[in-house]
């Protein structure tokens, strides 16, 4: 079977093992994007140790749950969203004001939207994890 969102699929594993209080989850194919968003959410709080493995067809990534995230997802279309515009989108996608992270990504990578309102720059949106 082919995969057409292999970074909606990685956070559908996630989650899915989070429901069912699995301690381990193991995501494949790896890609640098997944990679980035992943340490993202790792540096966030949401995630424990991360491990790439290589098993020469892409490779894949081993995470440590910590039980801390109840819901995550991808943000389809990619929307861009400038600089003053982060509450807008946090009002649609986060269940409250300070609780849960957007992950988007910018000219300077990808970075949680708190981090990318301390440096004033916009990105477009890639996922959610609260």
């Amino acid at each position: 079977m082919m995969q057409m969102d292999t970074l909606a699929d990685a956070m559908s594993a996630i989650l899915n093992a989070e429901k069912t209080g699995k301690k381990t989850v193991t995501v494949k194919p790896a890609s640098k994007m997944i990679a980035n968003v992943l340490r993202t959410a790792q540096r966030a709080g949401y995630l424990g140790e991360l491990e790439f493995i290589e098993n020469h067809r892409g490779g894949m990534f081993e995470i440590q749950l910590l039980g801390r995230i109840n819901k995550c997802g991808v943000i389809k279309p990619r929307f861009p969203v400038k600089k003053d515009h982060f509450e807008d989108e946090e009002r649609k996608y986060l269940p409250a004001r300070g609780f849960g992270i957007l992950i988007l990504t910018t000219p300077e990578g990808v970075m949680t939207h708190e981090d990318a309102k301390e440096k004033a720059i916009g990105g477009r949106l890639l996922a959610y994890i609260y």
